[in-house]
Order: C-alpha cells, then sequence, then structure tokens
C-alpha cells in the first residue's frame, strides 16, 4: 500500500493506524525529509507500540527507552537532530499513529 493510498489529515497524519506499514513509514521520513538509520526506526516503532497500547509516550519516555535499548547515554539534542519536529510528534506522525493533543515535550 502507497502513502497516497491512505487517508489522512490535513496535518499529514493517517485518519487508520491499521492502515500503517514500514513502506508508508519509509514515504513518510521522505516526505519529513529524514534519511532514516536503524535508530530513526527504533524510535518510530517504540512510539507507535506504546500509542497501541494506549500509551502517547513524550519525549524523556522516548529518550530513556532509547538509552535502554541503544546501551549508552542519548541527549535530547541527539533526539532533535534525529528529528527536528520533535521526537514525540514526528515518531507518531512516521508511525502512523493519530496526532498528539498533549502539550510540551514532558
Amino acid at each position: 500500500m502507497a502513502l497516497e493510498s491512505v487517508e489522512r489529515t490535513e496535518n499529514g497524519y493517517l485518519v487508520d493506524m491499521n492502515d500503517w506499514t514500514e513502506e508508508i513509514a519509509a514515504e513518510l521520513f521522505a516526505e519529513e525529509g529524514i534519511e532514516p538509520t536503524e535508530e530513526h526506526w527504533d524510535v518510530v516503532r517504540y512510539v507507535r507500540e506504546e500509542r497501541l497500547n494506549g500509551e502517547e509516550p513524550n519525549e524523556r519516555q522516548i529518550l530513556k527507552a532509547m538509552q535502554k535499548k541503544w546501551g549508552r547515554k542519548v541527549t535530547s539534542k541527539e533526539m532533535y537532530e534525529m528529528f527536528p519536529n520533535m521526537p514525540s510528534k514526528q515518531g507518531l506522525k512516521i508511525g502512523g499513529c493519530p496526532q498528539s493533543t498533549r502539550k510540551g515535550g514532558y
């Protein structure tokens, strides 16, 4: 399934999380101007999994989860270099999740 074949909100988020595939995610990465590394995919998969479990991870939760997964200290600056428009927001968008309604990063 290609990105143009799925329904999206005016902000580019998928209307139905079930439409998401990694191919669509790759197109969303390109649309966001991000060349994904395996670490980008880790973040996207993490926020998607959390969202599917009814959670909406914030920046701090993402940072802690990635530190644990990658086995090293990860800075907020590094996360924002990976996802310039906010790791939680871009992660949710690329992960095919609904747009966050939360304010702020923490």
